[in-house]
Protein backbone atom coordinates (compact mmCIF):
# COMPACT_ATOMS: atom_id res chain seq x y z
CA UNK A 1 0.00 0.00 0.00
CA UNK A 2 1.39 3.40 -0.90
CA UNK A 3 2.03 5.88 1.88
CA UNK A 4 -0.30 8.38 0.20
CA UNK A 5 -3.29 6.11 0.82
CA UNK A 6 -2.55 5.80 4.53
CA UNK A 7 -4.03 8.57 6.69
CA UNK A 8 -1.68 10.49 8.95
CA UNK A 9 -2.22 9.33 12.53
CA UNK A 10 -1.58 12.71 14.11
CA UNK A 11 -3.85 14.46 11.62
CA UNK A 12 -6.65 11.98 12.28
CA UNK A 13 -6.26 12.73 16.00
CA UNK A 14 -5.79 16.49 15.71
CA UNK A 15 -9.06 17.16 17.57
CA UNK A 16 -8.18 14.73 20.36
CA UNK A 17 -4.52 14.77 21.38
CA UNK A 18 -1.04 14.87 19.90
CA UNK A 19 0.57 11.65 18.72
CA UNK A 20 4.17 11.05 19.73
CA UNK A 21 6.97 8.53 19.41
CA UNK A 22 10.12 7.77 21.36
CA UNK A 23 13.10 7.77 19.03
CA UNK A 24 16.83 7.32 19.13
CA UNK A 25 19.70 8.37 16.90
CA UNK A 26 19.13 5.34 14.66
CA UNK A 27 15.33 5.31 14.34
CA UNK A 28 15.14 8.96 13.31
CA UNK A 29 16.89 7.70 10.20
CA UNK A 30 15.45 4.20 9.72
CA UNK A 31 11.87 5.31 10.49
CA UNK A 32 12.22 8.85 9.18
CA UNK A 33 9.37 8.89 6.65
CA UNK A 34 7.00 7.06 8.97
CA UNK A 35 7.66 9.50 11.80
CA UNK A 36 7.31 12.58 9.62
CA UNK A 37 3.95 11.41 8.36
CA UNK A 38 2.37 10.17 11.56
CA UNK A 39 3.66 11.97 14.66
CA UNK A 40 3.83 15.55 15.87
CA UNK A 41 5.69 14.96 19.13
CA UNK A 42 9.01 13.26 19.89
CA UNK A 43 10.71 11.92 23.01
CA UNK A 44 14.36 10.90 23.11
CA UNK A 45 14.38 7.26 24.22
CA UNK A 46 17.70 7.42 26.11
CA UNK A 47 19.65 10.36 24.76
CA UNK A 48 18.44 12.86 27.37
CA UNK A 49 18.90 10.60 30.37
CA UNK A 50 21.59 11.74 32.83
CA UNK A 51 24.18 9.05 32.02
CA UNK A 52 24.16 10.24 28.41
CA UNK A 53 24.01 13.99 29.00
CA UNK A 54 26.55 14.19 31.84
CA UNK A 55 28.67 11.02 31.93
CA UNK A 56 31.33 12.82 33.93
CA UNK A 57 30.77 15.62 36.39
CA UNK A 58 30.72 18.92 34.55
CA UNK A 59 31.11 17.27 31.14
CA UNK A 60 27.85 17.67 29.24
CA UNK A 61 27.45 15.79 25.97
CA UNK A 62 24.46 17.20 24.12
CA UNK A 63 25.43 16.30 20.57
CA UNK A 64 23.29 13.19 20.00
CA UNK A 65 20.23 14.60 21.76
CA UNK A 66 20.64 17.83 19.78
CA UNK A 67 20.31 15.88 16.54
CA UNK A 68 16.95 14.52 17.66
CA UNK A 69 15.83 18.01 18.66
CA UNK A 70 16.84 19.34 15.23
CA UNK A 71 14.86 16.55 13.56
CA UNK A 72 11.80 17.56 15.59
CA UNK A 73 12.19 21.25 14.75
CA UNK A 74 12.77 20.61 11.06
CA UNK A 75 9.53 18.63 10.92
CA UNK A 76 7.46 20.94 13.14
CA UNK A 77 7.16 18.41 15.94
CA UNK A 78 7.01 19.22 19.63
CA UNK A 79 9.73 17.81 21.87
CA UNK A 80 9.24 16.14 25.26
CA UNK A 81 12.19 15.98 27.64
CA UNK A 82 12.89 12.63 29.31
CA UNK A 83 14.13 12.44 32.07
CA UNK A 84 15.87 14.59 34.67
CA UNK A 85 15.81 12.47 37.85
CA UNK A 86 15.59 8.68 37.88
CA UNK A 87 17.02 5.79 39.90
CA UNK A 88 18.27 4.12 36.70
CA UNK A 89 20.72 5.31 34.04
CA UNK A 90 22.41 7.68 36.44
CA UNK A 91 26.20 7.88 36.26
CA UNK A 92 27.83 6.44 39.39
CA UNK A 93 29.74 9.64 40.14
CA UNK A 94 26.48 11.43 40.96
CA UNK A 95 26.18 9.73 44.34
CA UNK A 96 29.84 9.39 45.42
CA UNK A 97 32.74 11.64 46.33
CA UNK A 98 36.11 11.46 44.60
CA UNK A 99 37.29 9.14 47.36
CA UNK A 100 34.36 6.80 46.75
CA UNK A 101 32.32 7.60 49.83
CA UNK A 102 28.66 8.58 49.75
CA UNK A 103 27.99 12.26 49.05
CA UNK A 104 26.21 14.48 51.52
CA UNK A 105 22.63 15.66 51.09
CA UNK A 106 23.88 19.15 50.28
CA UNK A 107 26.33 17.95 47.63
CA UNK A 108 23.75 15.74 45.93
CA UNK A 109 21.20 18.56 45.90
CA UNK A 110 23.84 20.81 44.36
CA UNK A 111 24.61 18.21 41.68
CA UNK A 112 20.92 17.73 40.99
CA UNK A 113 20.41 21.47 40.66
CA UNK A 114 23.41 21.91 38.38
CA UNK A 115 22.31 19.06 36.13
CA UNK A 116 18.70 20.18 35.90
CA UNK A 117 19.53 23.85 35.38
CA UNK A 118 22.13 23.09 32.71
CA UNK A 119 19.98 20.61 30.77
CA UNK A 120 16.70 22.51 30.98
CA UNK A 121 18.38 25.79 30.06
CA UNK A 122 20.11 24.14 27.10
CA UNK A 123 16.74 23.03 25.71
CA UNK A 124 14.71 25.98 26.96
CA UNK A 125 13.54 27.03 23.50
CA UNK A 126 13.02 23.51 22.18
CA UNK A 127 11.53 21.26 24.88
CA UNK A 128 8.02 22.19 25.98
CA UNK A 129 7.65 19.66 28.81
CA UNK A 130 9.82 17.46 31.00
CA UNK A 131 9.44 14.17 32.78
CA UNK A 132 11.11 15.68 35.82
CA UNK A 133 11.03 12.65 38.11
CA UNK A 134 10.64 9.14 36.75
CA UNK A 135 9.42 6.01 38.58
CA UNK A 136 9.93 7.13 42.18
CA UNK A 137 6.93 5.23 43.58
CA UNK A 138 7.30 1.73 45.07
CA UNK A 139 5.26 -0.93 43.24
CA UNK A 140 4.09 -3.01 46.20
CA UNK A 141 3.99 -3.00 49.97
CA UNK A 142 3.42 -0.11 52.33
CA UNK A 143 6.30 2.15 51.31
CA UNK A 144 5.24 5.10 49.16
CA UNK A 145 8.64 5.71 47.55
CA UNK A 146 11.06 3.15 46.13
CA UNK A 147 14.47 2.83 47.72
CA UNK A 148 17.05 4.79 45.74
CA UNK A 149 20.18 6.86 46.36
CA UNK A 150 18.01 9.96 45.92
CA UNK A 151 15.73 8.94 48.76
CA UNK A 152 18.52 7.57 50.94
CA UNK A 153 20.79 10.61 50.69
CA UNK A 154 18.41 13.55 50.24
CA UNK A 155 15.18 12.27 51.74
CA UNK A 156 11.64 12.25 50.38
CA UNK A 157 11.81 15.94 49.46
CA UNK A 158 14.18 15.11 46.56
CA UNK A 159 11.10 15.02 44.33
CA UNK A 160 9.85 18.49 45.17
CA UNK A 161 13.40 19.86 44.89
CA UNK A 162 13.70 18.44 41.37
CA UNK A 163 10.48 20.14 40.29
CA UNK A 164 11.51 23.41 41.89
CA UNK A 165 14.88 23.37 40.11
CA UNK A 166 13.25 22.58 36.75
CA UNK A 167 10.75 25.40 37.21
CA UNK A 168 13.55 27.80 38.08
CA UNK A 169 15.37 26.87 34.90
CA UNK A 170 12.32 27.23 32.62
CA UNK A 171 9.17 28.74 34.18
CA UNK A 172 7.27 28.09 30.93
CA UNK A 173 7.97 24.37 30.71
CA UNK A 174 5.26 21.88 31.67
CA UNK A 175 6.56 19.55 34.36
CA UNK A 176 5.43 15.91 34.72
CA UNK A 177 5.74 13.07 37.17
CA UNK A 178 6.08 9.86 35.09
CA UNK A 179 5.58 6.22 36.13
CA UNK A 180 4.67 2.67 35.01
CA UNK A 181 2.03 0.27 36.41
CA UNK A 182 0.12 3.49 36.77
CA UNK A 183 -3.25 1.78 36.23
CA UNK A 184 -2.79 -0.98 38.80
CA UNK A 185 -4.97 0.10 41.75
CA UNK A 186 -2.29 -0.31 44.43
CA UNK A 187 0.29 1.78 42.62
CA UNK A 188 -2.32 4.17 41.18
CA UNK A 189 -3.31 5.19 44.68
CA UNK A 190 0.32 5.72 45.66
CA UNK A 191 1.00 7.90 42.61
CA UNK A 192 -2.13 9.89 43.41
CA UNK A 193 -0.99 10.34 47.03
CA UNK A 194 2.46 11.51 45.95
CA UNK A 195 1.24 13.98 43.35
CA UNK A 196 -1.48 15.36 45.63
CA UNK A 197 1.13 15.97 48.32
CA UNK A 198 3.22 17.92 45.82
CA UNK A 199 0.22 20.01 44.79
CA UNK A 200 -0.69 20.66 48.43
CA UNK A 201 2.84 21.94 49.05
CA UNK A 202 2.66 24.30 46.08
CA UNK A 203 5.27 22.38 44.10
CA UNK A 204 5.22 23.40 40.39
CA UNK A 205 3.82 20.25 38.76
CA UNK A 206 1.57 20.35 35.72
CA UNK A 207 0.97 16.78 34.62
CA UNK A 208 1.15 13.06 35.22
CA UNK A 209 2.72 10.73 32.68
CA UNK A 210 1.03 7.34 32.41
CA UNK A 211 3.70 5.21 30.75
CA UNK A 212 1.29 2.63 29.32
CA UNK A 213 3.61 -0.38 29.02
CA UNK A 214 0.64 -2.73 28.69
CA UNK A 215 -0.01 -6.13 27.15
CA UNK A 216 -2.86 -8.03 25.52
CA UNK A 217 -4.63 -8.63 28.83
CA UNK A 218 -3.27 -6.32 31.49
CA UNK A 219 -4.32 -3.84 32.80
CA UNK A 220 -8.09 -4.14 32.59
CA UNK A 221 -9.81 -1.32 30.73
CA UNK A 222 -11.81 -0.47 33.85
CA UNK A 223 -8.55 0.02 35.76
CA UNK A 224 -7.22 2.32 33.04
CA UNK A 225 -10.42 4.35 33.17
CA UNK A 226 -10.34 4.60 36.96
CA UNK A 227 -6.70 5.68 36.88
CA UNK A 228 -7.39 8.41 34.33
CA UNK A 229 -10.33 9.71 36.34
CA UNK A 230 -8.47 9.64 39.64
CA UNK A 231 -5.43 11.46 38.26
CA UNK A 232 -7.60 13.94 36.36
CA UNK A 233 -9.38 14.83 39.60
CA UNK A 234 -6.14 16.54 40.66
CA UNK A 235 -6.66 19.14 37.94
CA UNK A 236 -3.48 18.27 36.04
CA UNK A 237 -3.11 17.31 32.41
CA UNK A 238 -2.37 13.69 31.57
CA UNK A 239 -0.21 12.18 28.87
CA UNK A 240 0.37 8.60 27.77
CA UNK A 241 4.15 8.75 27.61
CA UNK A 242 5.48 5.28 26.70
CA UNK A 243 2.65 3.32 25.12
CA UNK A 244 3.19 -0.15 23.69
CA UNK A 245 1.02 -3.28 23.70
CA UNK A 246 3.29 -6.25 24.28
CA UNK A 247 2.30 -9.57 22.77
CA UNK A 248 3.48 -11.24 25.98
CA UNK A 249 2.96 -10.96 29.67
CA UNK A 250 6.04 -9.65 31.47
CA UNK A 251 7.13 -13.07 32.76
CA UNK A 252 6.19 -15.09 29.66
CA UNK A 253 9.40 -16.95 28.84
CA UNK A 254 8.54 -18.10 25.31
CA UNK A 255 11.30 -17.43 22.81
CA UNK A 256 10.22 -19.81 20.04
CA UNK A 257 7.69 -17.44 18.42
CA UNK A 258 9.43 -15.83 15.45
CA UNK A 259 6.41 -13.99 14.07
CA UNK A 260 3.08 -13.01 15.63
CA UNK A 261 0.24 -15.49 15.19
CA UNK A 262 -3.10 -14.45 13.79
CA UNK A 263 -4.61 -14.86 17.23
CA UNK A 264 -2.01 -12.54 18.74
CA UNK A 265 -2.61 -9.93 16.06
CA UNK A 266 -6.37 -10.13 16.50
CA UNK A 267 -6.06 -9.67 20.25
CA UNK A 268 -3.70 -6.75 19.80
CA UNK A 269 -6.06 -5.14 17.28
CA UNK A 270 -8.98 -5.46 19.67
CA UNK A 271 -6.86 -4.11 22.51
CA UNK A 272 -5.69 -1.04 20.59
CA UNK A 273 -9.21 -0.34 19.34
CA UNK A 274 -10.66 -0.38 22.84
CA UNK A 275 -7.81 1.57 24.41
CA UNK A 276 -7.97 4.39 21.89
CA UNK A 277 -11.76 4.53 22.17
CA UNK A 278 -11.28 4.96 25.90
CA UNK A 279 -8.56 7.58 25.52
CA UNK A 280 -10.73 9.60 23.13
CA UNK A 281 -13.37 9.88 25.86
CA UNK A 282 -10.84 11.83 27.93
CA UNK A 283 -9.55 14.20 25.26
CA UNK A 284 -10.22 17.13 27.61
CA UNK A 285 -7.52 15.94 30.02
CA UNK A 286 -5.21 13.83 27.82
CA UNK A 287 -2.99 16.10 25.72
CA UNK A 288 -0.59 13.62 24.09
CA UNK A 289 -0.26 9.89 23.45
CA UNK A 290 3.35 8.84 22.85
CA UNK A 291 4.37 5.36 21.70
CA UNK A 292 7.66 4.01 23.11
CA UNK A 293 8.98 3.43 19.61
CA UNK A 294 6.78 3.41 16.55
CA UNK A 295 7.19 0.32 14.33
CA UNK A 296 7.95 -3.32 15.07
CA UNK A 297 11.42 -3.28 13.53
CA UNK A 298 12.65 -1.65 16.74
CA UNK A 299 11.30 -1.92 20.28
CA UNK A 300 12.95 -1.95 23.70
CA UNK A 301 10.84 -5.06 24.36
CA UNK A 302 12.99 -7.16 22.02
CA UNK A 303 15.13 -9.29 24.33
CA UNK A 304 13.67 -7.57 27.40
CA UNK A 305 12.89 -8.78 29.94
CA UNK A 306 13.39 -12.16 28.24
CA UNK A 307 16.53 -12.57 26.14
CA UNK A 308 15.82 -13.96 22.68
CA UNK A 309 12.16 -13.00 22.69
CA UNK A 310 10.99 -10.86 19.77
CA UNK A 311 8.01 -8.56 20.29
CA UNK A 312 5.62 -6.69 17.98
CA UNK A 313 3.95 -4.00 20.12
CA UNK A 314 3.04 -1.23 17.65
CA UNK A 315 0.52 -0.18 15.02
CA UNK A 316 3.11 -0.60 12.23
CA UNK A 317 4.92 -3.81 11.34
CA UNK A 318 8.60 -4.45 10.69
CA UNK A 319 8.24 -3.15 7.13
CA UNK A 320 6.51 0.02 8.34
CA UNK A 321 3.18 -1.12 6.92
CA UNK A 322 0.05 -0.42 8.97
CA UNK A 323 -1.29 -3.39 10.88
CA UNK A 324 -4.99 -4.05 11.29
CA UNK A 325 -4.74 -2.36 14.66
CA UNK A 326 -3.84 0.91 12.91
CA UNK A 327 -7.00 0.82 10.82
CA UNK A 328 -9.12 0.19 13.91
CA UNK A 329 -7.50 3.13 15.69
CA UNK A 330 -8.23 5.56 12.83
CA UNK A 331 -11.61 4.12 11.86
CA UNK A 332 -14.56 6.55 11.69
CA UNK A 333 -12.48 9.53 12.86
Amino acid sequence: MTAQKIPSLHKVYQNYFEIGAAVNAKTVETQRDLLIKHVNSLTAENEMKPENLQPEEGKFTFETADKIVRFAKENKMKMRGHTLVWHNQMPDWFFTTQSGSKVSREQLLDRMKTHIHTVVNHYKDDVYCWDVVNEAVEDKGTDLLRKSPWLEIIGKDFIEKAFEYAHEADPDALLFYNDYNESHPEKRDKIYTLVKSLIDKGVPIHGIGLQGHWNLEDPHLDDIRQAIEKYASLGLQLQLTELDISMFKWDDRRTDIKEPTEEMLEKQTDRYEKIFALLREYKDVITCVTFWGFADDYTWLDDFPVEGRKNWPFLFDENHEPKQSFWKVVRDL
